[in-house]
């Protein structure tokens, strides 16, 4: 420590003063990274759901046309900050897509059912009739038992609404999709979720249950291959799945529980950085899944324009009519991506009809897994993504309104609200990753060069990530 000093002293003053202020500096910009990543980090459970996105200038990492789509990255971004993202924000508040019909309760089909919940906010709750809004208490539901309609310790975003007004089903046929594994035709076993109050996010699955689902839809059902040794149906069924993957992970890490002690949420960057940013093909894959998705609901347009979105509340329904028209006939998005994704170009050649029940029996083996999610909150959002994706794939790949139109495309209500609810989740972690992603991408490079100590959320981050391995990269808990 003397030596050191004596060597310091004994340099020129000019050389002695240069290496203070670049050393003041130095450290100046590291205190800045750790404000700004403490500030994007600790950010209040669900605090900025009422903003609007913001549009960074920040220079651009992906560039340039989505591969398999028909709009570039700089176009997706400005139309999801400047038109989608604040509409399905608005839309999916809306009575008529708030609720989601479900079966909770399932037996896997391909093993027993062995998965825990770290945290209670894994499960779904029934809440007492008084936490109901007015307009969507039916006295004729089925009958629960009283102690059914208690929450956990009262816990509000654990609630579950299982009543709908009755005019909530007029004007809407019950049909089944055949690209999903549950029966929607069939009521018995359903129940109402209010996806208010059951947001997507950290619930503490995680482990070999959890690993077990993803491993299962990559090698059984969705495998990767290398550039050149897939055709283009299968390569884009892996790359939805993918994308969807994506986009669950950075809602867990967005909504993630820093201190349990604490009750301390917020998004944890290391984890985002982890799970997605810094794999480049899975943010390519989320932008796919997000047009593909995008293309769905805008072909679907004459369907969803005249649909009934009637749930008793008129001023709300006139609202959400009002902003699924705004959302089919925006004239940003008619000018810049009028066809997001250009489904025509698939099923070519004599065996078209037969990859098309391959990709679709994959399909519906993925959805059946959803059963066998262990967490009931994380099965919740499984479903709901899954069925949306399906919707998505129903209209575009199983409905040709040119060449048989009697034949007309039909959906039933949960799924024109599982497909809207998807693309709004899409558009959620489209939007983290335009806005907050390069500074993430920064300060992870910037730390991972320097010989500063890890935080106790970087830890965190790895016991629940594990070590990289299989299809799923470790890219695996819900």
């Amino acid at each position: 420590m003397v030596e050191s000093k004596a060597v310091v002293d004994n340099r020129e003053p000019g050389k002695k003063l240069k290496e203070m202020i670049s050393g003041k500096m130095k450290w100046a910009v590291i205190g800045a990274m750790v404000v700004v990543v403490v500030a994007i980090t600790i950010t209040p459970k669900h605090a900025d759901d009422h903003k609007s996105c913001q549009c960074p200038q920040d220079s651009r990492k992906y560039t340039g046309i989505v591969e398999d789509c028909c709009c570039d990255y700089e176009t997706v971004d400005s139309l999801n900050c400047g038109v989608l993202h604040t509409l399905l924000q608005e839309l999916v508040r809306t009575p008529f897509f708030r609720y989601f019909k479900v079966k909770l309760w399932c037996d896997c089909p391909f093993w027993p059912d062995d998965g825990m919940c770290k945290l209670r906010d894994c499960s779904v709750c029934k809440c007492p009739e008084n936490e109901f809004p007015e307009p969507f208490k039916n006295p004729t539901r089925r009958g629960l038992r009283s102690d059914d309609l208690k929450c956990q310790e009262g816990k509000p975003q654990a609630a579950v609404d299982r009543t709908l007004d009755a005019q909530a089903f007029r004007g809407w046929i019950e049909v089944d999709n055949p690209w999903t594994h549950d029966d929607e035709t069939d009521s018995s076993e359903m129940t109402y979720v209010n996806l208010q109050l059951n947001p997507e996010g950290y619930t503490g699955y995680t482990g070999p249950s959890a690993r077990r689902i993803w491993d299962a839809i990559y090698a059984e059902n969705c495998p990767k291959y290398k550039s050149g040794e897939i055709c283009q149906e299968k390569r884009v069924l892996y790359k939805l799945i993918s994308g969807l993957h994506s986009s669950i992970s950075i809602h867990i890490a967005s909504e993630y529980l820093l201190d349990e002690a604490k009750n301390l949420w917020g998004r944890n960057l290391e984890l985002m950085y982890d799970r997605v940013l810094r794999y480049p093909d899975r943010v390519r894959n989320l932008y796919f899944t997000f047009m593909f998705v995008l293309r769905a609901v805008t072909k679907a347009a004459n369907y969803l324009e005249q649909a009934e979105y009637n749930t008793g509340n008129l001023e709300e329904d006139l609202k959400a009519q009002s902003l699924m028209r705004q959302l089919l006939y925006n004239p940003k998005l008619q000018a810049a991506c009028p066809i997001p994704f250009n489904e025509a170009k698939l099923w070519k050649g004599q065996s078209g009809p037969e990859l098309k029940q391959e990709i679709q029996k994959s399909f519906r083996n993925i959805s059946a897994l959803m059963d066998c999610v262990g967490c009931e909150k994380c099965r919740l959002w499984g479903k709901l993504q899954v069925l949306g994706l399906g919707t998505a794939l129903k209209i575009l790949f199983s409905v040709d309104d040119k060449n048989h139109p009697s034949q007309p495309l039909q959906l039933q209500r949960n799924e024109v609200i599982a497909l809207l609810n998807l693309l709004h989740r899409l558009s959620e972690s489209v939007n983290l990753v335009h806005e907050i992603g390069p500074s993430i991408e920064k300060s992870m490079e910037f730390t991972s060069e320097s010989p500063m100590q890890e935080t106790s959320s970087w830890q965190r981050a790895q016991e629940v990530v594990g070590k990289p391995g299989g299809n799923s990269e470790a890219y695996d808990d819900c």
